[in-house]
């Protein structure tokens, strides 16, 4: 199986060194000196790395076969694509890849059907989840402890505790309930 780890950005120095965006949590495991990644577009790869560094909280990498700035841009915005065993799990139990979170059934702790994980967004802030409604519309689950509290791979499925509002016109029910409790006591 095939996952993005990273985009390329710009070209960094003269000697053919990019600046890189991670899309993977291992990026030690990856990204490092030797890996062999496919490419999008396919037609400016596969690359190999030669070197890797870190340089101002940015991982900069080098390919063998680029040895100048030139080179270096005409990669720009290539995605990096490493392959995977699609049993690999990552060494962090509370972490997951892509793969194995889409087509998840998503349902509320009180066991209301929520729909089905169509995609993922990596967003800088948080990751969403983009779910299809049985009804054909969507509803985006940031993907925080706080409202996804459990992943059940067996079971194929996401347990969510939705704040109000998240995923349905709740916030209006409780907002209008409080106005008559106010104006009950008012009286």
């Amino acid at each position: 199986m095939q996952l993005v780890v990273a985009r390329i950005g710009r070209a960094h120095g003269i000697k053919g060194e990019v600046t890189v965006e991670v899309r993977t949590d291992e990026p030690e495991l990856r990204l490092g000196p030797g890996a062999v990644l496919a490419t999008d577009p396919a037609s400016v790869g596969p690359l190999t790395i030669e070197t890797g560094r870190v340089h101002s909280g940015r991982l900069l990498l080098r390919f063998e076969g680029v040895r100048d700035r030139n080179g270096a841009e005409a990669l720009r915005n290539t995605l990096l694509i490493a392959e995977v065993d699609p049993d690999e799990m990552p060494e962090n139990p509370e972490e997951y890849y892509d793969h194995q979170l889409m087509d998840l059934d998503v349902v509320t702790k009180d066991g209301e059907e929520i729909g089905r994980i169509t995609e993922i967004s990596h967003l800088p802030s948080q990751d969403l989840f983009v779910v299809e409604r049985s009804d054909g519309s969507e509803v985006y689950i940031p993907f925080v402890e706080e409202i996804v509290v459990e992943i059940d791979l067996e079971e194929q499925r996401a347990v969510i505790d939705p704040p109000p509002g998240l995923i349905d016109d709740r916030a209006e029910v409780a907002s209008s309930r409080d106005d008559e409790a106010a104006t009950e006591a008012d009286a």
